[in-house]
């Protein structure tokens, strides 16, 4: 079978999805191609209940440094406006339809991670950083605002309204421990180690339920914008109602009591 996505590995381990950013001699860097390929793989997850966990990480030396400044999107000329046009709704699609997936998503960050790259890690659920990753919003290096791709909107969320300032004012590269301790990333792990780890972390998300994974991240993408604590909860009390009903929770309970892992059903 030929290989549906030009750009992109995909590494099938059990309920696990390995997506891996192939383009090692551009260091990953977002073409169309792989803009597109992105786009279609996360648009598959909407309905995809094999899948229940994906890691996302880069091949060779960067998880990813950014846009390809050799695109046609940055290219002199008449039509750049249109291209560029359509490479940024390219990329915030992408970054919603991350967002937007049923399944957690685990960014394994190395070497530069700058840009849109850095945007693709702060969209991901979890960021777990290798000791040579670095980090930056390179947008405004280039005569561009430090706010692309969701990056004014993540970046607060996470590290606090100060810590993002910085970041995105200057466009400064913050290093792996400086990240843990912004929280930015979870954990910081020897490069060598990076794919364990995520794949460790994975293993232990996956002891919960189908649908209650599901809903736990559906839950946050509401919850962190929740007008009020009354609203918060209701949407809580609502899920936790149905998940009660499901035979999984059953399970879990039964699981739980006789100290073993649960057998789910998804039902």
């Amino acid at each position: 079978m030929a290989n549906q996505y030009p750009t992109l590995k995909i590494e099938h381990r059990g309920q696990i999805d390995i997506l891996t950013m192939n383009r090692p001699e551009a260091m990953n860097a977002l073409n169309k191609q792989l803009f597109s390929d992105l786009q279609n793989y996360y648009t598959s997850l909407q309905d995809n209940y094999d899948v229940r966990l994906v890691i996302m990480r880069g091949e060779g030396r960067s998880f990813c440094v950014g846009g390809d400044l050799n695109s046609s999107a940055f290219a002199e000329g008449e039509g750049r406006e249109v291209q560029q046009y359509e490479t940024q709704r390219q990329a915030s699609s992408l970054i919603r339809l991350m967002r937007s997936c049923p399944q957690p998503i685990i960014a394994l960050c190395h070497g530069p991670v700058c840009g849109g790259g850095f945007s693709l890690a702060l969209a991901a659920d979890v960021r777990i950083a290798s000791t040579c990753a670095r980090m930056n919003a390179a947008y405004i290096k280039i005569g561009l605002s430090g706010n692309d791709m969701g990056s004014g909107y993540f970046l607060p969320r996470l590290i606090g309204l100060s810590n993002a300032s910085l970041i995105l004012y200057t466009g400064r590269f913050v290093k792996a421990e400086q990240a843990l301790q912004m929280g930015l990333v979870s954990d910081v792990v020897e490069l060598e180690q990076l794919l364990e780890s995520g794949l460790s972390l994975a293993d232990e998300m996956l002891q919960a339920s189908p649908l209650g994974l599901r809903l736990t991240k559906d839950a946050i993408n509401a919850l962190i914008d929740a007008p009020s604590l009354e609203s918060a909860v209701a949407i809580e009390d609502r899920q936790q109602n149905l998940l009660m009903g499901t035979a999984d929770h059953k399970e879990a309970v039964q699981a739980f009591r006789e100290k073993r892992r649960p057998e789910y059903k998804n039902c």
